[in-house]
């Protein structure tokens, strides 16, 4: 099964519109640096609430990095006047792990695990932020795990194991249990890798979905084209810094493009959608 369900109800999987607090994410000062390399050097991001927010940049620019410190996983350097990363109003890094871990949710690139766990299982882990310590799986829990299954189009997958799966199928799980923890705020890092072109446009319609549901989202995106059809809002990063940020319209175009990623941009209008398409040819 190659498609994403885009035509589940997005309450089912816990993003009830009414319930979403705040203006989105709002970082700023964000700096990471390993061996005296600094990676990310001063970064301000914002991804405002029920919208599609795309992080894009080079490889090495520090998009990973990026979401994994926003996301608590890795803390930012400290320093004279420290990093602020907040979330719907409220300190993000300052949150204890469960109630971060009810607020966010970050999916990585390429997890991997040597657990013989099943599909199903394996998305009940976003299940356990909502739960005490020591109570096992509810009845709620496997009716909304079972929905974020069916959302990413892997129901038919529950009693496979995970180490069984393809890369895209394995991303769509990973989808799926990010999307069971029922964050208000989603990251996620390159969400389309391993996935074919229809499931590429179906991930992303996932998030649309979602964003209009009220939930945050920012995605890593490596296709520019991808990002222009389907974000809302991007983010251009460069060598650590922040290079552009705004609108599609205004961020993806030549003069802002070409320096960054050392090609010609040309930019099109697609025929139905008016959204920008983009062509690229060497420079010289």
């Amino acid at each position: 099964m190659t498609d994403l369900r885009t035509d589940r109800d997005p309450a089912r999987v816990g993003v009830a519109p009414d319930t979403r607090p705040g203006d989105g994410l709002d970082a700023a000062r964000v700096s990471w640096s390993v061996e005296g390399r600094l990676v990310l050097d001063g970064v301000d991001v914002t991804a405002p609430r029920g919208a599609v927010s795309g992080l894009l940049g080079p490889n090495g620019s520090g998009k990973s990095t990026l979401l994994r410190v926003l996301a608590g996983v890795q803390a930012p350097d400290g320093g004279p006047v420290p990093a602020r990363v907040r979330f719907a109003g409220e300190d993000l890094l300052g949150l204890p792990r469960r109630r971060r871990a009810r607020v966010l949710a970050l999916v990585e690139q390429d997890v991997t695990t040597d657990l013989p766990l099943t599909v199903l299982d394996a998305v009940l882990l976003g299940r356990i932020p909502h739960r005490s310590l020591l109570a096992g799986d509810s009845a709620a829990d496997r009716a909304i795990a079972h929905d974020a299954l069916c959302t990413v189009g892997m129901e038919a997958f529950a009693d496979r194991e995970v180490a069984t799966l393809s890369g895209g199928e394995r991303q769509r799980v990973h989808m799926a249990r990010a999307l069971a923890q029922e964050p208000e705020l989603l990251m996620l890092d390159e969400p389309t890798n391993h996935l074919d072109i229809a499931a590429q446009l179906d991930a992303m319609q996932v998030l649309r979905r979602l964003a209009g549901a009220g939930v945050t989202v920012l995605a890593a995106l490596h296709d520019l084209t991808l990002a222009a059809q389907t974000c809302d809002h991007v983010v251009l990063l460069s060598g650590g810094r922040v290079v552009a940020a705004g609108d599609v319209h205004d961020v993806l175009v030549p003069d802002v493009l070409d320096p960054v990623y050392g090609v010609r941009t040309d930019v099109l209008a697609h025929p139905r959608t008016g959204r920008p398409v983009l062509t690229f040819t060497p420079r010289g």
